[in-house]
């Protein structure tokens, strides 16, 4: 059995976040993806800090359920699943740490590192806000806090209050704010962490990367690499997840199993002991808005193999390009080999997998809510969009479920030839994307420029199965 986990979002409380993410929509949407275990993101802004405590109860160690559980599942008429742990929450939150000492090319400048904070229940959470409050940090002004402090003496405090406190690096490869991003990060986790690197146990990858690209990466070979959503809106959640398995394969998930240890055990490298971690969620690295080297405003995207060629100074203005993911790990890869193979299962669903066998596979999925968006030449937010959406969720259970395990020839039944087409060629990685760049998210195009959507009416669609 599986726990499929996303520890990484965010509330209406931060900047350039829906509206509608309170507790109650996030359960909604989160039983609609699939999700068991959501963070119940930015524990460090007062208001939100009172107002989860006050919707939630703790249902074991360190999970939290939602108080109006069993209303909404009735209320909503959500999706029942056989076997299913149900949703809990977690507690954690992004912070920035922000602070100069940053030396290239003889230029003095700043560090700018997003870290996500675990904690293992409200009352070590409210430690850790009164800790930053006393350091003089303003959490008032948004729901992930700037903090004047750096990544390695963050640590230092959260363990003087707590050693069950976690610390994952954010979205290490963006380049702006990340552990290893081009503008503003490190290229080694010890330079960063010092001394306390050793307890960096698991990073994440971010939408603009995916596991097979950080495991060129020889010092993140004894780390877990865990994927989570960044979700600012509804929709977003589930879009990057991390799945959990029960070790041994026999046996079922129990309430007494979901923990906030267990789960984190689960990160640590040969520590795992309820839960291993099985696989996790991505999405098409190249769909991320930093994957690619280059300009927006000067329309200049280079790819690594051009950057090489070209070198990173802008062609149009002159000034150096945002170097994007590929290139960064391309910089600090210890291989060029390819370390991956893809295996496909008995869904059509290509998984890649690491050729040593010593790393969790990984499988790229496109939203569902972008698959229908295609499919029906309709917006995402489009009432035929949402109502197909929800026919798939009630007849499948999640989305989660509908992308990689329905039958396509059910779907196909159900809800037509183009929908079960599209969601197979997802499977197959058989899509077109025009890589993102300079916070330009990419282009995915799921029938390519050129083909055209299988017809309705067409007879004997090619879909990989028999009836």
């Amino acid at each position: 059995m599986e726990l499929v986990i996303d520890l990484h979002l965010h509330s209406r409380y931060s900047r350039a976040v829906s509206q509608r993410m309170n507790l109650a929509n996030m359960y909604i949407w989160g039983r609609k993806k699939g999700l068991n275990v959501l963070s119940i993101a930015d524990f460090t802004y007062p208001l939100w800090f009172k107002e989860t405590r006050a919707q939630l109860e703790e249902a074991a160690e360190g999970i939290y359920k939602l108080k109006r559980e069993k209303q909404l599942e009735e209320e909503f008429n959500l999706p029942i699943r056989e076997n299913d742990p149900g949703m809990s929450f977690m507690l954690s939150t992004e912070v920035a740490c922000i602070y100069g000492g940053r030396i290239k090319d003889g230029i003095s400048g700043s560090y700018r590192i997003h870290n996500l904070i675990l904690a293992p229940n409200y009352e070590v959470a409210l430690k850790i806000n009164k800790a930053l409050v006393a350091r003089g940090f303003n959490l008032n002004a948004d729901g992930r806090p700037i903090l004047g402090i750096t990544a390695k003496n963050l640590v230092e405090l959260l363990f003087e209050i707590d050693r069950k406190i976690v610390l994952i690096p954010c979205h290490i490869w963006t380049p702006w704010f990340s552990l290893y991003g081009s503008k503003g990060g490190y290229d080694r986790i010890v330079d960063c962490f010092g001394e306390y690197s050793k307890y960096i146990f698991a990073v994440e990858t971010g939408l603009s990367s995916d596991p097979s690209m950080n495991w060129r990466i020889n010092e993140l070979d004894t780390r877990s690499i865990v994927s989570f959503s960044d979700a600012h809106s509804l929709e977003k959640m589930g879009r990057e997840a991390t799945v959990l398995r029960i070790k041994n394969h026999e046996s079922r998930i129990k309430n007494e199993d979901i923990t906030y240890s267990n789960i984190m055990n689960a990160l640590v490298r040969g520590k795992e002991k309820v839960f291993e971690l099985a696989y996790t969620i991505e999405f098409y690295p190249e769909e991320g808005k930093y994957h690619y080297t280059g300009h927006r405003n000067c329309n200049v995207v280079l790819a690594p193999d051009q950057v090489k060629d070209n070198g990173v100074m802008c062609s149009v203005c002159g000034k150096e390009l945002t170097v994007g993911v590929m290139q960064r790990v391309e910089e600090l890869s210890n291989t060029t080999d390819q370390n991956y193979t893809e295996e496909e299962d008995i869904y059509g669903t290509v998984w890649l997998k690491d050729k040593k066998k010593k790393k969790p596979s990984y499988v790229n999925l496109v939203p569902l809510l972008e698959i229908l968006s295609e499919a029906l030449h309709s917006g995402v937010s489009t009432q035929a969009v949402t109502t197909m959406y929800d026919s798939l969720i009630s007849h499948f259970g999640s989305e989660h479920e509908v992308l990689l395990r329905a039958p396509l020839e059910k779907i196909q039944t159900l809800h037509g030839v183009t929908i079960a087409e599209g969601i197979q060629k997802v499977r197959q990685r058989n899509i077109h994307i025009t890589p993102g760049f300079d916070n330009t998210y990419g282009i995915v195009e799921i029938w390519g420029k050129k083909n055209q959507i299988t017809s309705e009416k067409k007879e004997e669609p090619q879909l990989g199965f028999e009836f």
